[in-house]
Formats: structure tokens, sequence, C-alpha cells
């Protein structure tokens, strides 16, 4: 029965803190775009502006709600529905820090310890092009089929490469899917991207693609589609479709830290589960972990207001003539590498 509450006080806790952060890294954006192009930034609403995604959030939900006459209402609502759960959904294997007592009983401190954790990532990200697609098609506007058109042939071609670049870091725990070991196998400084920053330059790459973030923000270019897949929706429906891309991001830079920094693993770590308490190791490996987070969110953001759009013959050049045949060369040398002179 407490693994049960642990677990479900776990998964509640998550949910709050993806959609917390999702709000407060609109404000957040905001404030790094303010600063690299030397402007102030929401400051209004609240001190220092730090309500502003409350007020956001309440604007969203008072504006009116327009469903085009022309739509496919069920699946024009199932769309952005389908986007938002399929991003919240790829927490659930994350290892977020050391195990934490609870009732007497350490319980690691993750929702689901199964040994197909990255596949089960990258499967549910998958899916959530499906929202987009339904979102796209069903508004039966253009402008949002082909923002969908081109969510979808983007997946295909950096998806591929993102695939090979994780098998590069399965070569390195002995072809292990669960994302605790791949962590726990990083201990202190030994962390994957020392070994593996290839497979780490492209894994980052390929999720900023993932995320539909400049300069790979192709299927909703303001300029060229107006807003493309989501150019029909309004209200909460839209607000499904970018608080799912803030999501999407924390859940990025998660498995971006997991993989290849450690994920909450830092130097001294071992110590101090010698002479603190279970609980308070736990919880400053989440802080740790946190923090790696919230560095490569900070990075998206950066890179955002920094490089202009590629086109989208470039995205593909790049996702099939370039990332690709660098992922596979990786594969190969790494493979080699562990065959003749170990792992």
């Amino acid at each position: 029965m407490s693994v049960l509450l642990f677990k479900v006080i776990l998964i509640v806790l998550i949910f709050l803190i993806s959609l917390g952060l999702a709000a407060y890294a609109t404000y957040g954006e905001r404030k790094v775009a303010a600063f690299l192009q030397d402007r102030i930034g929401p400051d209004r609403a609240g001190p220092f502006g730090l309500l502003q995604p409350i007020a956001d959030g309440v604007k969203m939900f008072l504006k009116e709600e327009i469903i085009p006459t022309v739509s496919d209402k069920f699946l024009f609502i199932l769309g952005p529905s389908l986007f938002m759960v399929t991003a919240l959904m790829t927490s659930a294997v994350i290892p977020w820090g050391t195990p934490m007592e609870f009732g007497g009983v350490s319980y690691p401190l993750q929702v689901a310890d199964i040994n197909i954790g990255i596949l089960y990532v990258l499967g549910v990200v998958s899916l959530g092009i499906y929202g987009i697609m339904l979102g796209g098609w069903s508004s039966n506007n253009k402008y949002a089929l082909l923002g969908a058109i081109r969510a979808s042939s983007q997946m295909i071609s950096y998806e591929l490469a993102m695939g090979m670049s994780v098998i590069a870091v399965l070569l390195m725990t002995d072809g292990s899917l669960s994302l605790n070991v791949i962590v726990e196998g990083q201990k202190g400084l030994n962390w994957n991207v020392f070994y593996q920053p290839v497979a780490a330059l492209i894994f980052i790459i390929t999720a900023f693609a993932e995320c539909n973030r400049t300069p790979f923000d192709l299927p909703e270019s303001e300029s060229e589609l107006i807003g493309g897949y989501h150019t029909e929706y309004s209200s909460m429906k839209l607000g499904l479709y970018l608080f799912a891309e803030y999501v999407n991001m924390f859940i990025s830079s998660a498995v971006i830290s997991s993989l290849f920094f450690g994920g909450y693993n830092f130097p001294g770590l071992e110590y101090l589960q010698t002479v603190l308490p279970t609980n308070l190791v736990s919880l400053i490996s989440f802080g740790v972990f946190f923090g790696k987070i919230l560095f490569f969110i900070f990075f998206f953001m950066w890179v955002r207001w920094t490089i202009p759009r590629f086109r989208y013959d470039q995205l593909m050049r790049l996702g099939w003539q370039v990332l690709m045949p660098l992922a596979i060369i990786n594969v190969l040398i790494t493979g080699a590498v562990i065959t003749f002179f170990g792992n």
C-alpha cells in the first residue's frame, strides 16, 4: 500500500512540476529574449512580472473558443489533447534522483523503472506527431495542413539520427535500455558526453527538431504558414499546443541530462550518501538534476533568439546527408573500439 501511495504522490508532483515549469518557461523565454535584445521584458503583472504566466493562462481560459464549421470537430479536439498527453507521459521512466525513504522503505525516485525505458521515451514522443497531424488535417486549412506535413516529414528525417545516437550510448552500457541503469553507470564525472561527444551533439540537435524549436520550427513558421498546424486554434486548445511544446522541452532536457550528463549524479554524491540522511541526499540529487535541466532549457531559449530559422530543404539535407551518416559512423567506430579494446 505504501508503494502505491508513494507512486501516486510522485506522479502528482511530476505532473505539477511539468505544468508549472511549462508555464514559467514562457516567462523565462520572454526574459531571456529581452536580455539578448537589450529590453526589459514582462514587468507589469506582479513584482518583476512573475505573475505574467498566470495572467496568460487566465487569458487562454477566458478567450472565445472557435471551432471552424468546416473542421472535423472530434479530431480537432483530439489533436491538442493527444499532443499534451504524450508530452506528459514521457516523464514516467526518468529517474529524478537517488532512492528516497517512505514509510521505512526505500523507493527509487522514478515512476516506473522499465527495462526498455529509452525505447518507451522514443516511442511515446513519436506518438506526439499524431497530435500535430490530427490538428493540421482536421482544421481543413491549407496552412495548417502544410505545417502538419512538414512536422511529419521532419520527424522521419531526424528521429533516425536520434535513434542511432542512442544506440552508441547503449553500447557503452552493455546494451541496457533502462534509463536508471544508464544514469547509474555515470557516477561521479563518468558522464557519457566525455565518451560520446558526437552522439551527444547529434541528440541535442535532433531534440531541437523534436520540440519544433528554432532553428527547426518549420511546422509553425509564422512568416510562412501564419501559425502552422495550430493556425485555426484558439482559447485553451491553442494553450495545450503551446504548453505541450514547453513540456516537451522540459522532458527533452531531462533525457539529454540522463543520457549524456550523468542525470542526478555529481562529484561527491557517493560521499554524501555515507554522511547525510537518505532523503536529504535524494533532495540534493534532485536539485542537481533539476539544475542541469534548467541549463538546457536556457540553452534552448538562447539558440532560439540567436540562430535564424533553416529553410526546409536545409533541414532535410541536415537530417539525411549530415546527421544520419555521422550517427552511423559513430556507432560503427564505437562498436569497433568496444570489440577490440573493451568497454
